[in-house]
């Protein structure tokens, strides 16, 4: 009766048996795979090669404002797009900058006292917006949303 018993149990116990051994043989081909064609990159993620790479496209971005006025208050975004403001500014202003950014998005709004107030964001030395407005108090923008 014993041997019955057990035999029963061997015939129902055997897929359990079998799914097993595949699993530990699986285990073990993925373990062989992986020591031979793994990655053996000893070095950390921060590799200091990153790091070293030297900007190769630097943008010369100027503002420009200029009117019939004697002065003017200008607000405008700086090249990490910060906002930047001036008053009583003396007429023709002019900012140079230079940046190694990827892309950079320049603003200025400029007012002044007189009837003419124009403005020119030149990018690389083109012209990439340039606005011109005449009236009392004149106001005027520029924009450029990607340089």
């Amino acid at each position: 009766m014993a041997k019955v018993a057990v035999a029963n149990t061997v015939k129902k116990m055997w897929i359990v048996f079998v799914i097993a051994a595949v699993i530990a043989v699986a285990g073990f081909v993925v373990l062989r795979l992986r020591s031979f064609f793994g990655d053996h990159d000893t070095r950390g993620i921060g590799s200091s090669s990153l790091d070293d790479i030297k900007p190769f496209n630097p943008k010369h971005v100027v503002y420009k404002v200029y009117g019939s006025g004697a002065t003017a208050n200008i607000n405008y975004l700086d090249i990490n797009a910060q906002p930047r403001r001036i008053d009583n500014v003396p007429l023709p202003w002019t900012l140079s900058v230079t940046t190694t950014l990827p892309s950079v998005s320049v603003n200025v709004v400029a007012q002044t006292e007189g009837d003419q107030i124009g403005c020119q964001i030149i990018v690389n030395d083109v012209v990439k917006d340039e606005r011109s407005i005449t009236g009392v108090n004149a106001e005027t923008f520029c924009i450029v949303k990607s340089a």
